[in-house]
């Protein structure tokens, strides 16, 4: 987002809400922008290939030349989808596969769809990427059994099947995409498939001009989301050049720019080290809209996991995102940002999202089968959710500010979309939720929703929306902080990991709340938790998060901050461990790696391996009893 970052809307706006949504009978809304109370223009939905390379590179060249100014194109964003197919003949049978201990798995959205993290178990061992580097840990010796190099890059994750893990890592690429000077460019991504048969080794490795967005899992398939730009040798008003002459120049590159600028490079190195490089599309496999600003591809590749790497068999859609969330059938691709022409070099703030929806129901690459539009923006990924042939999407909509430095109007929504042949289109709308705030965290629990917004309370709606037509809002409870995270506990329970804070809103630490939501008209907190001065990472990735109810535990990351004039190099990391029982958090105590460095955020992720918590951090791996949080065993990494 452009002017306005989520950040600083979140500093002044300072309160929250939790709404929970349910649907209700009425007319079906208008979608309308709440920012100019027009009506949302449909989206262009209905998706063309181009018949030759020679028809894509016109309208490519056409699209894109409105939005060139004298600093190159500012605030454009490509992203594509990699698809793995890990049906694979021949692979080796995993040790893995044989009877392990009762163990947890990453924290996922949607039961049956793997997301990538920084680590994983099988119940035999613990496999990481925690620090940039592979490790594999024997889980009955509790010793570190294999150790390799990947290639360099940052937010490395990983997936695991079988004996085969896949490793998605962005890395930086000298290459200029199209950013104006100060923006940041596109970095590459790295795809790597390692065996863990034996001692771990790379069996392939596919790298892409493109940056890491998000991947998931489905069974024997994996699909890796990126975003890649058009590559173009823009020029700047310096050393005596002017804008006017820059922004003739800039012209000049987008109509003489060859086909190959916009399509993606890939680079196969196999595991015998023979490599081959090319674009990893062809123009005939690029799908299009009526209207778009050639700035933005989307790519989806399949993969074998296990089995060969591939270069990945890639479909592409001319168009932008930013948020991916998937189903078992259906993978969506959302997007919020828009570059509007040249006499602006700004992106617009968002007013609406563009929501591209793929079918991954069959073997094969996904095939895109509709696309819609909602009003405003997405906070992550559990702002959508697919229940019963709908699309829940909520969103928060901004008005551009009236006065500098003043917070810009808000308002949020949950909208609920059908497809309609190649058209997700909109058929049950609620809004007004948290007027003047942002939403902070949503979670759909089948046919009820909950959205949580802040500014100075804490406002938790509850929505009803088992009638997609009408869906309504029929509870809302105000306490003071908010929750980042919401976690479905049963039992008509909720979870909430945020932040505490005054009336005026000023946050004061880790805050674990527990809602009971089995009447959505009147939702109460029946226990919290709270952690001054404390933060989590589960605020903001909820992979972070372990709920393990066969134990009642409750596990997440917190740094605490020493109070206000203390020294800074006080601040200290580790895993709470709480006992859920009887509507009552218990704290059993906190887990912490030993550190030399005067601040170290401490201890990433933990995970229950038979009756131990295994712990990560950057240093190594812990081994815990649960029963007590006697230390069992520490692992180093060094």
């Amino acid at each position: 987002m452009t002017g306005w970052t989520w950040g600083r809307r979140a500093a002044l706006l300072g309160g929250a809400a939790l709404v929970a949504v349910v649907a209700a009978a009425s007319a079906v809304p208008a979608v309308f922008d709440v920012r100019s109370s027009t009506p949302v223009d449909a989206v262009p939905v209905e998706l063309v290939a181009y018949d030759t390379c020679d028809a894509a590179l016109g309208e490519l060249r056409a699209a894109m030349a409105p939005h060139v100014g004298a600093y190159g194109l500012a605030g454009s964003r490509n992203f594509g989808v990699l698809e793995m197919d890990s049906r694979a003949a021949g692979v080796p049978k995993s040790t893995a596969d044989k009877a392990a201990p009762e163990h947890s798995t990453t924290n996922v959205q949607e039961a049956g769809v793997d997301e990538p993290d920084l680590v994983k178990t099988d119940g035999r061992r613990i496999v990481t990427v925690v620090d940039g580097k592979l490790r594999v840990v024997d889980v009955a010796s509790r010793a570190l059994t294999g150790t390799l190099d990947l290639p360099a890059g940052f937010g490395t994750h990983l997936l695991l099947r079988g004996d085969r893990a896949l490793v998605v890592a962005g890395s930086a690429m000298a290459t200029d995409s199209g950013f104006a000077p100060g923006k940041i460019a596109p970095e590459g991504v790295t795809v790597t498939m390692v065996d863990l048969a034996a001692a771990p080794k790379v069996v392939g490795s596919l790298a892409l001009d493109a940056r890491y967005l998000d991947a998931r899992q489905v069974g024997d398939v994996v699909r890796v989301v990126v975003a890649s730009s058009p590559r173009l040798p823009w020029v700047y008003p310096q050393e005596g050049r002017t804008e006017a002459e820059s922004l003739l120049r800039n012209k000049e590159v987008v109509a003489t720019a060859p086909i190959g600028a916009w399509l993606p490079e890939y680079e196969l190195t196999a595991g015998d080290g023979s490599r081959t490089k090319g674009p990893l599309v062809a123009c005939e496999r690029v799908k299009h809209p009526a209207q778009h600003s050639a700035t933005s591809l989307l790519s989806v590749l399949t993969f074998d996991f296990p089995g060969d790497l591939g270069t990945g068999d890639a479909v592409s859609v001319v168009a932008d995102g930013d948020t991916v969330y998937s189903t078992e059938k259906s993978l969506y691709i959302a997007d919020d940002h828009h570059l509007v022409p040249n006499q602006n070099r700004m992106p617009a703030p968002p007013t609406t999202t563009a929501i591209h929806q793929f079918d991954i129901s069959r073997p094969g690459p996904p095939q895109h089968v509709a696309s819609g539009k909602v009003a405003g923006s997405p906070l992550n990924q559990y702002a959508l959710s697919e229940h019963d042939g709908h699309l829940r999407v909520a969103t928060t909509a901004f008005d551009a500010p009236g006065i500098p430095e003043q917070p810009p109007a808000s308002q949020s929504a949950v909208t609920v979309l059908k497809r309609v042949g190649t058209e997700l289109v909109e058929v049950g709308r609620v809004d007004g939720l948290g007027v003047g705030e942002r939403i902070y965290s949503v979670r759909f629990v089948g046919p009820v929703g909950y959205v949580v917004t802040f500014r100075q309370t804490d406002p938790l709606y509850t929505l009803d929306l088992s009638d997609p037509a009408t869906p309504r809002k029929v509870g809302e409870l105000k306490i003071n902080g908010y929750s980042a995270y919401l976690h479905p506990a049963g039992d008509g329970k909720l979870i909430g990991v945020g932040q505490d804070a005054t009336d005026q809103g000023r946050v004061q630490g880790t805050q674990v709340s527990l809602f009971d939501v089995r009447d959505a008209a009147a939702p109460t907190r029946v226990a919290s938790h709270h952690v001054p001065g404390g933060t989590s990472e589960v605020e903001y990735d909820p992979h972070a998060f372990l709920h393990w109810p066969q134990r009642d535990l409750l596990v997440l990351p917190v740094v605490s901050y020493p109070a206000e004039g203390r020294p800074t190099d006080e601040a200290s990391g580790g895993v709470l461990v709480l006992r859920l029982r009887d509507n009552t958090f218990t704290s059993l105590g906190t887990v912490r790696h030993a550190s030399g460095q005067g601040f170290d955020p401490g201890v990433r992720r933990a995970l229950v391996v038979g009756d131990d918590l295994w712990t990560v951090s950057a240093g190594g791996l812990q081994a815990t009893r649960i029963d007590g949080l006697a230390q069992q065993a520490w692992v180093p990494f060094t």
